[in-house]
């Protein structure tokens, strides 16, 4: 029942104390409005790069040469292979990655391994290319060579201590 009144009692809030301070709510709210498009288009070009990029990545046969190399070594783990295109695609795209992990969830259950690995792997690890492109491109940063290293390998640990959490959890 609080949740239905919750965004209301906010707007309330930040019109009352508006009210009170002098501000003219509607003439900020407009400026930001303006500002938030502006931002919006600058951003396009970062995120048409990045969905061209994804695009050239899975049409040329990359994502299959890299699942290839990494399946025998799944395998040795006890890890199922099916998880791998979705530890590959995460750091990449959370809608691919999304996706995938729904069809692993309509496939396999939600109470499957693979389902659990899925779904905890969806929630430990982050779109480090999405936000180093857009957030990075958006401020103007040039050089992104350590942050681009620091959060793959982030990504990395968020892969490994999925698998080791849901094998220790749920096996």
């Amino acid at each position: 029942m609080i949740s239905i009144w919750l965004i209301p009692g906010v707007i309330f809030i930040v019109l009352t104390v508006a009210t009170v301070k002098r501000v003219p709510a509607y003439e900020v709210f407009v400026e930001g409005s303006k500002e938030g498009i502006q931002i919006a288009v600058s951003l396009l070009p970062f995120l048409l790069g990045m969905m061209v990029s994804i695009a050239i990545f899975q049409a040329s046969g990359a994502m299959d040469a890299i699942l290839k190399v990494f399946e025998p070594m799944m395998s040795v783990f006890g890890v199922p292979e099916e998880i791998l295109p979705l530890a590959i695609v995460r750091p990449i795209s959370g809608t691919a990655a999304l996706s995938m992990t729904t069809e692993l969830i309509r496939t396999f259950g939600p109470d499957s391994i693979i389902g659990q690995l899925a779904s905890t792997m969806q929630g430990s690890t982050d779109t480090t290319l999405y936000i180093i492109t857009v957030y990075f491109g958006a401020v103007g940063i040039k050089r992104m060579g350590d942050a681009l290293k620091v959060g793959l390998l982030a990504d990395l640990v968020g892969i490994i201590a999925a698998i080791v959490v849901v094998f220790i959890l749920f096996t």
